[in-house]
């Protein structure tokens, strides 16, 4: 690319400076021409006002010397007489490679002056009345531009702008050339698996093409990496949630097995927590992989928001008294169009979060402000890092603080609550709460 935009620009240049050139040379011949016609007519006029006056000379037919002395006084190509009878024709010579048209004779038996150019002679005439006859003069000339030095010093100038130019070509080139190697660089080096390579950044007032492909690029490695990353911790967690439980379901059912549980009842008690969670867990997963695809429908209905959320919170009661966690509900009327299982499933997985973070107590509030119904579920435990906040609803992500008790749940819960409200029509947030801990939140359209 860097060669082809080098000879791009040269080629354009050395064309410029050849159009230019050659469109000097046809002016400056244009105007040699108009000039030299002036010029002719000017001093075929002068000569003919001087050979008209019978005092100062006699016939001009009789005087071929003067012609000649006018000829090498002027510096003229040629010099031609002619006649012009009244009766219709042309007599005498006209200048060598001159010829007349009828039109011109006519304007010459009118008394006008004519002028005229064929290739490289121009001409001028003018006509005396001489007693019935009209002598008629024609004076032609050679129009050459004599260049000399000046192709010299043209061409030397030419030369020193297709220098100038190769040199900004090649600066040019460099310029637009070496960001697009460093972003080919880092694209291969991101292909073979490298996702720290990052384009040099530009300047930050720059904001051409180039500077945007750099910072592109970038930013696409920026998001493989941390991709990656996430994908790291959604395996390390989703492998701590299975290990988990397999655990203990082999342990007790190894001990049912050999005759060694010292309380069957409870060891089957704990298989079947267990598996409940395992069930959970993959359930989970099978709804993130629906949501993706789209292989989903929503029935959507006029529903009641705050007495759904107060039925969820009930459903909660007995997990929270376990817990020794409060929950509180603090309600507003609101009516929402929304299909009523998911909507319950959203406010589900947000309770079931606060529960796992919660220390002592979680306030649940549904309000309506500009037409937006808003579901807040509040948690007194440790909150969220700043830097977490912006990502808690993405899916494979796991915070840096984790919750108390991670005995249940798959932590794709909120993944879950954020792809069907905004299915639905709504928003997610979240934020730090009033009492220290987060502060998670729904916004939906009121009906």
């Amino acid at each position: 690319m860097r060669q082809r935009l080098i000879a791009t620009i040269v080629v354009s240049v050395v064309a410029a400076l050849v159009l230019a050139g050659l469109g000097t040379l046809l002016l400056s011949r244009l105007g040699a021409r108009r000039y030299a016609e002036t010029e002719l007519r000017r001093q075929v006029e002068v000569v003919t006002e001087s050979l008209s006056d019978e005092g100062a000379v006699g016939s001009v037919n009789d005087r071929p010397r003067l012609l000649l002395i006018l000829r090498a006084a002027l510096r003229l190509e040629g010099v031609g007489v002619v006649t012009l009878p009244p009766t219709g024709g042309v007599r005498g010579s006209l200048p060598d490679g001159i010829a007349l048209s009828e039109r011109e004779v006519a304007a010459l038996r009118a008394g006008e002056t004519i002028s005229g150019g064929h290739r490289r002679l121009v001409y001028a005439g003018a006509s005396i009345d001489r007693g019935g006859n009209r002598t008629a003069i024609v004076l032609s000339d050679r129009v050459d531009i004599v260049l000399g030095g000046t192709v010299l010093w043209f061409g030397l100038a030419a030369l020193i702008v297709a220098a100038f130019g190769a040199l900004v070509a090649t600066r040019l080139a460099k310029t637009l050339t070496d960001p697009l190697r460093d972003a080919e660089a880092a694209s291969r080096r991101i292909a073979a698996g490298d996702l720290g390579a990052r384009v040099p950044e530009p300047p930050p007032g720059a904001h051409d093409e180039v500077a945007d492909l750099s910072r592109s690029v970038n930013a696409m490695a920026e998001a493989l990496e941390r991709a990656r990353g996430l994908e790291q911790q959604f395996l390390l967690s989703v492998s701590h949630d299975l290990r988990t439980p397999l655990t203990s379901i082999q342990g007790y059912a190894e001990a049912l097995a050999d005759g060694t549980a010292p309380d069957a009842a409870r060891a089957g008690g704990v298989i079947l927590s267990e598996s409940r969670r395992l069930t959970r867990l993959v359930r989970d997963l099978l709804e993130l992989a629906r949501l993706d695809s789209r292989a989903f429908t929503f029935e959507t209905l006029d529903v009641q928001l705050d007495d759904l959320v107060v039925a969820c919170a009930e459903g909660f009661a007995p997990e929270a008294e376990t817990s020794g966690v409060r929950v509180t509900v603090e309600t507003a009327a609101a009516r929402v169009a929304a299909d009523p299982d998911r909507l319950a499933q959203v406010v589900a997985n947000l309770l079931e979060n606060a529960l796992k973070h919660a220390e002592g107590a979680v306030l649940v509030r549904v309000a309506v402000t500009e037409g937006r119904a808003r579901v807040s579920v509040e948690d007194d435990g440790p909150g969220i890092a700043s830097v977490d906040l912006p990502h808690v609803f993405e899916r494979l992500y796991v915070a840096r603080r984790r919750p108390v008790r991670e005995e249940t749940g798959s932590g794709l819960g909120l993944a879950i609550v954020r792809e069907l409200v905004v299915a639905m029509g709504g928003e997610v947030g979240a934020e730090a709460g009033e009492t220290g801990g987060a502060r998670l939140w729904i916004d939906l359209p009121v009906s």
